[in-house]
């Protein structure tokens, strides 16, 4: 009795732990709220999320090269339920081509202040 409720408790506590590893401690976000976006540079994403949050989506290769912030990017949420959750619901494209996000992450208003004025969403 003893090791089945300690294997219970251990499952548990695995299962509450899952979800946070997932999010790579980005809070979710529903697709609908996102606004203006700006290109940081050939590599940074910044995007409005309901005027309450700023977030900044790194891709690894260099799909953003030559964009401007005034250029149609789709984002949008890979498993189609409208919320953005972690680095991998986020599908980022520019002119055909698909961007890889590398990491997302919500700016603390410090951060989101101190943005140079040309890459403020």
């Amino acid at each position: 009795m003893r090791i089945s409720t300690a294997l219970l408790g251990a499952a548990s506590a695995i299962a509450l732990a899952l979800p946070a590893l997932a999010r790579d401690d980005v809070p979710c976000f529903l697709t609908r709220d996102m606004r203006n976006h700006t290109v940081g540079d050939d590599h940074t994403l910044y995007f409005d999320v309901g005027g309450r949050a700023v977030y900044r989506a790194v891709m690894s290769n260099n799909c953003l090269a030559g964009a401007t912030s005034s250029d149609p990017i789709i984002l949008r949420d890979v498993t189609g339920s409208g919320r953005i959750c972690n680095k991998l619901d986020l599908d980022v494209g520019l002119r055909g081509n698909r961007c890889i996000v590398e990491s997302l992450s919500k700016l603390t208003p410090a951060e989101a202040a101190a943005l140079p004025k040309h890459v403020k969403p």
